[in-house]
């Protein structure tokens, strides 16, 4: 039997473990990380096109760290196939990019004079209880049946500066909570597991024991 095709079948005759050389990956949109993250993307690019110049930097800057967010998790999850360091790497740039982004939200409340939701405020708690509550893939809401704009769950089209911004906080804080523990997983699954380089050396070593 091949490297190939004893490890599609997810075979580990020496360790008795469901080893492969590639292991399943992509499937981000699943993450609730990236769903959250495409929120994030979404929301910010109206916010921008709402609130700040389209003209000035920050207004790019703010587009492309949350786009650097929802990215960078759908590039890891899928160079996951051959480096889980590279998928480590491009998680921690994707939470990176979306606290970088929570600065320029926080920045915009301040110098505005804007209030900023305290963690236990009543809108908080409201965007927080959504949130729980909201288990769909956001890159597919055909199936709902609600009449209410699926396309803006969290009204950032129509609600004030302030609402919009801190309700972006609110999803930022979520995401980066979610990346937070997927990094943890990442990183658990990196000591126990190895990376490719070592998987594909165990793969050659059970299939030349088995030839011999």
């Amino acid at each position: 039997m091949n490297i190939a095709n004893k490890f599609a079948k997810g075979a580990d005759h020496a360790g008795g473990n469901n080893t492969r050389v590639i292991p399943p990956h992509g499937g981000y949109r699943k993450l609730r990380s990236f769903q959250v993250a495409e929120l994030v993307y979404d929301g910010t690019v109206v916010f921008c096109n709402r609130f700040v110049d389209k003209r000035s930097r920050t207004h790019d800057q703010m587009v492309q760290a949350a786009r650097s967010g929802r990215q960078n998790i759908a590039e890891g999850s899928m160079a996951s196939a051959t480096s889980k360091k590279t998928e480590l790497t491009l998680t921690n740039v994707a939470k990176a990019s979306l606290e970088e982004l929570l600065l320029d939200y926080e920045d915009f409340l301040r110098q505005r004079g804007l209030r900023r939701w305290d963690k236990d405020a009543p809108e908080a708690l409201a965007v927080r209880n959504r949130f729980r509550s909201d288990r769909s893939d956001t890159s597919d809401r055909s199936d709902k049946s609600d009449t209410s704009d699926l396309s803006d769950p969290y009204s950032i089209a129509a609600a004030s500066p302030e609402a919009v911004a801190n309700t972006l906080i609110c999803l930022i804080n979520q995401a980066t909570y979610l990346l937070k523990r997927q990094l943890e997983k990442l990183e658990q699954s990196f000591l126990q597991e190895g990376g490719f380089t070592e998987r594909l050396y165990r793969a050659r070593q059970e299939t030349r024991q088995a030839r011999s």
